[in-house]
């Protein structure tokens, strides 16, 4: 069993991707916004080409532009973690492959999602991925959109993979988090931004974030409070972020956060269906979080 670190930092964004008006893939913006979360929110690492990032609907083609944009833009300063699995293992082996040869710095790997493969084939599917690429692996548990999950054997299993290294625990169940990182070894990241204080508190090393993309120095200062052990702090800051988290959160996240980057100025524009823009009344939820955190 190997000792949890922070092999990708402590913060982590679920970064969107731009899209221009017209809906092609925005390459400036997707610039542009990698900036901005590592330099303006603090964000140790960006995870591209993730479900946030619409990778569903995104060519082959628009994920290897996003991974290279964002690794010129910021990989010497951040670590540039790529999405790069789907459902069919053979198409996740060549996007992996292709991530590798960007010069991504880790891959994040989601369960197969709706064809629901037993337990020996999502760990087949897995080491397929981590045998393929040379690089290290952040393994994605999110039953809720995924349908199947991992089981604790197969973390078992799979923990003993010399490139799978962490997880990206989206169940939102902080106790079985800390049991597979007990068990396991793995460094174990909260992919649930309500329960981040939370799953922090419980030895989580950090978290793959979509409310990083507005509030990732209120988050870093919230884990700083309890690092430094001041938890009263640290539950205060967690306090004054509820409403933004819930107001982002009310519909897909995705589509809240890139409404959020519009009433910012910040590159985002609309999401691809099947989503669609925020409407009007989410929007003006949002943009009044955001403004109530800022007098705060």
């Amino acid at each position: 069993m190997r000792n949890a670190t922070r092999p990708f930092g402590r913060t982590l964004a679920a970064m969107i991707t731009p899209f221009t008006p017209s809906g092609e893939l925005d390459v400036q913006g997707t610039a542009a916004l990698a900036r901005h979360l590592v330099d303006e929110q603090g964000c140790e690492g960006l995870v591209v080409n993730g479900t946030t990032g619409e990778s569903p609907t995104t060519t082959d083609a628009e994920k290897t532009q996003v991974l290279e944009t964002v690794l010129d833009t910021v990989g010497d300063r951040a670590h540039v973690i790529a999405g790069a699995s789907t459902y069919d293992t053979r198409h996740s082996v060549r996007i992996a492959q292709e991530a590798a040869k960007a010069g991504a710095h880790g891959l994040l790997l989601v369960t197969p999602y709706y064809n629901k493969p037993t337990q020996d084939g999502v760990v087949a599917h897995f080491e397929a991925i981590a045998d393929a690429a040379d690089l290290p692996v952040m393994l994605y548990d999110i039953p809720p959109r995924s349908v199947i999950g991992i089981s604790d054997a197969s973390y078992a299993r799979l923990a003993r993979h010399e490139r799978i290294i962490a997880v990206k625990d989206a169940t939102g169940d902080v106790i079985r988090g800390q049991r597979i990182r007990l068990a396991t070894g793995l460094a174990v990241y909260c992919g649930v931004d309500e329960i981040n204080l939370p799953a922090y508190a419980t030895g989580q090393v950090g978290i793959v974030s979509v409310t990083a993309h507005l509030i990732g120095r209120q988050l870093n200062a919230m884990f700083d409070a309890f690092d430094d052990g001041d938890t009263a702090a640290a539950a205060a800051i967690n306090d004054r972020l509820l409403p933004i988290t819930d107001a982002l959160f009310a519909g897909p996240g995705l589509v809240g956060v890139k409404a959020a980057l519009a009433t910012q100025g910040l590159p985002g524009g609309e999401p691809r269906l099947p989503h669609v823009p925020a409407d009007a009344e989410l929007t003006a939820r949002i943009a009044a979080a955001l403004a109530d955190l800022k007098e705060a």
